[in-house]
């Protein structure tokens, strides 16, 4: 009990974080929120704990005064500011902004959004940066489907920390949306669609860390990666 105490107070000391910039062409962008939503957090680092929350959907108290251009297929990436210090897995989605809607303003409720990278877990299970590839790391990094098709769309980057986790509702959830325009794209069908609220339930298996006994698998809440 003394290990378990200690562990999850070391989570918690540890720094959070926020995803204030993207990376187009292994380039960072110069200044933070320039295409991604400021978020709620910009100054305190908190992470969001009710995934029944509105702030699932993007976290923002504004939206961005860019949209980056970005072709299918291409890597994009997110600053993590200053690094993922608590260790989970991070996913991506895509929203696709409807014809006429001003990306800056659009509220992407409803069944809109669906997964496009999981950086997950990697056997035998831990606490480790050797489990959680994510962890530790700077930035983040995701391949828009070459199959999406072009337009403009949201990029939700969301990392959940396990750290104190060992109970419902313990997972914190840090996001950010970015606003991109996505160029030379295919002509898939992406699904299948969620809503944010709504795609995971503080219940879920994915949002659940127990320090002892270490589980032996490992699932990310939401639905299936659509590759195209």
């Amino acid at each position: 009990m003394k290990l378990l105490t200690l562990l999850a107070l070391t989570g918690a000391a540890q720094a959070h974080y926020h995803f204030p910039r993207l990376i187009i062409n292994g380039e960072p962008e110069a200044t933070d929120w320039t295409s991604v939503r400021m978020t709620k957090n910009y100054q305190s680092n908190a992470g969001v704990t009710s995934v029944s929350s509105p702030d699932m959907r993007c976290y923002q108290m504004r939206g961005a005064s860019n949209t980056a251009t970005v072709a299918a297929g291409d890597v994009l990436g997110f600053v993590a500011a200053s690094a993922v210090t608590h260790f989970g897995p991070v996913q991506f989605y895509m929203a696709k902004v409807p014809e006429g809607a001003d990306i800056s303003t659009w509220d992407p409720a409803g069944n809109v959004w669906f997964k496009i990278g999981s950086i997950t877990a990697v056997p035998p299970l831990g606490s480790s940066e050797a489990t959680w590839p994510a962890y530790n790391k700077k930035s983040v990094n995701v391949t828009i489907p070459a199959a999406v098709p072009s337009g403009k769309y949201l990029v939700r980057v969301e990392s959940i920390a396990l750290h104190q986790a060992q109970s419902v509702g313990g997972a914190q959830i840090y996001l950010s949306c970015a606003q991109i325009e996505v160029t030379g794209g295919g002509n898939g069908k992406p699904g299948p669609l969620v809503a944010f609220p709504g795609a995971y339930q503080a219940s879920d298996p994915g949002l659940l860390w127990s320090y002892y006994p270490v589980p032996t698998t490992y699932t990310a809440p939401g639905p299936a990666v659509w590759t195209g």
